[in-house]
């Protein structure tokens, strides 16, 4: 990029001196855009957590005939991502999230995040031109040099393993790169956000997952999971972590958000959060609307038991009389500065949540809207660099961190024959919830 200070000599009490004068400032919003633009031809964005795997399953029980992601926008419900609007967001590197409920428990739960992970794959081979799969940071950059988007694969919810290490190093073997280490609910070996607390955080067996991890190379992201497990994950790792999709809980005390105390020791992991686009994460007025329509749905359903038809309908009313509020793109950007403000620059990222929300700023419906937040980051004084380590550096350092990790432990230390009843009891494994 060219850059916006030219020198100037400048005669000051009968001396020349190099001064910096500012060459005329960007301020056209198309100028703006096509300056990030221009960055994300050498810089990959790399985000976080997209939920298409999901969605396929969800609306086309994971069949991809007939299903043209080149363009999603003529569906009945359009998706938020497809590799058209991709490629206009400038997007170089895709962790897809590799999700299942967290009522799916013990073997359903591992056959269908394999199900999952297959529908990557395919996803990926049946667009050559445009997706690759990707397993290290090295594979992330040539693929980005090369013109094509970089699929990476993120396991959300640590139910997924059915309490095995030796699931998860399978996992690991089949490319997944980092693990939720909840979702929603609590596993059987650590507290999630959302749920009481049933260990003060991570378990034993919690710990030794963390650890295994490291020796994998696999990321530990500590989205979804409450403070005191983010704080002892903190403690337990020796690499870099993740918070794949969250935002800054000074902003919004949704749970789910990174508090400032756990922000504050991001320096000294090395780790990265990537900010959340989901308006329920964003605004705390759409939290607590979102709450009383979840409470509206719960008192429609004990009204008319066994008529969903009519609780759809009464539910459409309400949500009528009672809008979701907008959120602007100016709210997302406010929990980037923050997260800067209390870790520093090198401790922020991207992490849209698209296809896993329903409610998004203004500017960011889709896929093809991250560089509007970059221009707007701009806008408020981001130089070159720190968007740079936004939109993706930043993850790509924590990725080589981690490889860095897992090839010392790798020469020194065997896998971790480790059993859940080892450290746990024999007590019951499976858990479940009502999400």
């Amino acid at each position: 990029m060219v850059s916006r200070w030219c020198c100037l000599l400048v005669l000051v009490t009968g001396t020349w001196f190099i001064a910096a004068a500012a060459d005329p400032p960007v301020t056209g919003e198309e100028d703006v855009l096509e300056e990030v633009r221009g960055l994300l031809r050498t810089v990959p964005l790399i985000d976080g957590h997209n939920d298409t795997p999901w969605a396929l399953r969800d609306r086309f029980s994971n069949r991809l005939a007939g299903f043209d992601f080149r363009d999603t926008s003529g569906l009945e419900e359009p998706m938020h991502t497809d590799l058209q609007r991709l490629r206009a967001g400038g997007v170089g590197g895709q962790f897809w999230a590799v999700y299942v409920p967290t009522d799916f428990a013990g073997g359903d739960a591992v056959a269908a995040t394999l199900q999952q992970i297959d529908v990557v794959y395919r996803l990926t081979a049946r667009y050559p031109d445009d997706l690759e799969m990707a397993f290290t940071s090295a594979d992330v950059r040539r693929i980005h040099a090369s013109g094509k988007i970089a699929s990476l694969i993120g396991l959300e919810g640590g139910h997924c393993i059915d309490d095995s290490l030796a699931v998860l190093r399978q996992f690991y073997t089949l490319g997944a790169r980092y693990m939720t280490l909840s979702h929603w609910a609590s596993t059987a070996w650590v507290d999630a956000a959302t749920a009481a607390p049933r260990f003060g955080g991570l378990s034993p067996f919690g710990e030794a997952v963390v650890r295994e991890m490291n020796r994998l190379g696999m990321l530990v992201d500590l989205s979804h999971v409450s403070a005191d497990a983010m704080r002892d994950a903190l403690a337990v790792t020796r690499a870099p972590v993740i918070f794949s999709h969250s935002c800054a809980r000074a902003i919004n005390p949704h749970p789910r958000n990174v508090p400032d105390g756990v922000l504050r020791l991001l320096p000294a992991n090395g780790g990265v959060v990537m900010v959340n686009f989901g308006s329920y994460f964003v605004d705390p007025e759409v939290t607590e609307r979102a709450a009383a329509a979840s409470g509206e749905r719960a008192r429609l359903e004990d009204l008319y038991p066994g008529d969903p038809e009519r609780v759809d309908r009464e539910e459409e009313i309400w949500l009528e009389a009672h809008p979701i509020p907008e959120v602007s793109l100016a709210e997302l950007a406010d929990h980037v500065d923050h997260i800067r403000a209390i870790a520093g620059i090198d401790h922020v990222g991207l992490g849209s949540d698209f296809d896993g929300v329903r409610s998004l700023p203004d500017e960011l419906q889709d896929v093809s809207g991250y560089p509007a937040l970059l221009a707007e980051l701009m806008r408020r004084g981001y130089t070159h660099d720190d968007l740079a380590k936004v939109a993706g550096l930043n993850v790509l350092r924590v990725m080589e961190g981690a490889e860095r990790v897992a090839a010392d432990l790798q020469a020194s230390e065997e896998p971790l024959e480790v059993l859940f009843e080892d450290v746990m009891g024999d007590g019951e494994s499976e858990t479940s919830d009502d999400t």
